[in-house]
């Protein structure tokens, strides 16, 4: 499936379901992101991931701060 194809079919869905959904999306990018503070992975782990995924690892800055909290802020202001 293409990914505009994914995001036309997940606009179908119901605002609760699609929160759920971005939730559930931020959850994964989060652990799959959390082990790269490891300095113990071989880098070349990265090219086992989706270049999608890839792309974000360099944009993900992951700080003290609650990223899930910021996250939901940021959608709130964008859809509301």
């Amino acid at each position: 499936m293409k990914l505009q194809e994914l995001r036309d079919r997940a606009l179908q869905l119901s605002l609760s379901e699609r929160w759920r959904l971005v939730q559930s999306l931020l959850s994964s990018i989060q652990q799959e992101t959390l082990w790269s503070n490891d300095p113990d992975l071989n880098a070349n782990s990265l090219l086992e991931l989706d270049p999608w995924t890839q792309s974000l690892m360099s944009a993900i800055q992951l700080s003290g701060e609650d990223t899930t909290e910021l996250y939901v802020d940021y959608l709130e202001d964008k859809y509301s």
